[in-house]
């Protein structure tokens, strides 16, 4: 469903189509002496506008599969972690290593060491002049589980007792699922950005101060009202063309 941006663009689009028409229907009465608003402009104008908001919607469509795809591939990351946890357990590992292992899988699963205090306590605390202050340990941003999971795996790595039997648990395939999760993470990065040039662009094409489609469309209401009249049909017709 497209956006409220979205549809404005597109109404703009045919409402500025709508007033090429009416221009040309005016013949060899519309002619202005400024460059930006004869014509041929115009219609250059027109293509340009449609261009990009194709461009536009393309790149944003791609962003959303990309960010449909880092979504599904790193859903099962949270389960997998605990598996691998349970496995190290498991294993002949020191209770120093399971310690240290725990420290980066709350970070990997946005838990806290110690519970958040409520803020009946915290209030209560605070009353007695004490100052409480909890910063939060949350770490559930994509950038960061990448950075804590490859953290995770290079401490799996250097105890020689994980050495699970089972394949998905390996350290092996867990870096090639690190790897997978870093390129869907560099996709959304890439066409994040892609589609944001792109918006950068239209909105050249729409609202630049001087050539954008509403600056001129105003001139061209400006020209026929100069050569026909405020009063006049041709200009009532041009005049009630909005472009927001």
């Amino acid at each position: 469903m497209a956006t409220t941006s979205e549809s404005g663009y597109a109404k703009n689009l045919a409402n500025f189509e709508s007033l090429i028409i009416l221009i040309k229907a005016l013949g060899s009465n519309y002619n202005p002496s400024k460059e930006s608003i004869k014509v041929s402009a115009l219609e250059t104008l027109l293509q340009e506008g449609k261009n990009v908001f194709t461009a536009f919607n393309s790149a944003k469509s791609t962003y959303s599969i990309s960010v449909d795809a880092q979504q599904k591939a790193f859903k099962p990351l949270s389960s997998l972690i605990t598996r691998v946890n349970n496995a190290l357990k498991a294993s002949d590992s020191t209770s120093e290593n399971h310690k240290t292992a725990q420290t980066i899988i709350r970070k990997l699963q946005g838990r806290r060491a110690v519970a958040k205090i409520k803020n009946e306590e915290k209030k209560a605390l605070e009353a007695e002049g004490k100052i409480v202050n909890q910063i939060s340990v949350s770490q559930m941003g994509y950038a960061n589980r990448l950075d804590n999971f490859g953290q995770f795996i290079s401490f799996l790595s250097t105890i020689s007792t994980y050495n699970p039997n089972e394949e998905d648990l390996k350290i092996t395939t867990l870096t090639t699922f690190l790897s997978e999760l870093k390129a869907k993470n560099l996709d959304v990065t890439l066409s994040g950005t892609q589609m944001n040039m792109i918006r950068v662009t239209r909105n050249e094409v729409f609202k630049h101060p001087e050539r954008g489609i509403a600056k001129v469309v105003s001139d061209v209401k400006a020209y026929v009202k100069s050569v026909f009249g405020a009063k006049s049909s041709q200009y009532k017709q041009i005049a009630k063309i909005a472009i927001r």
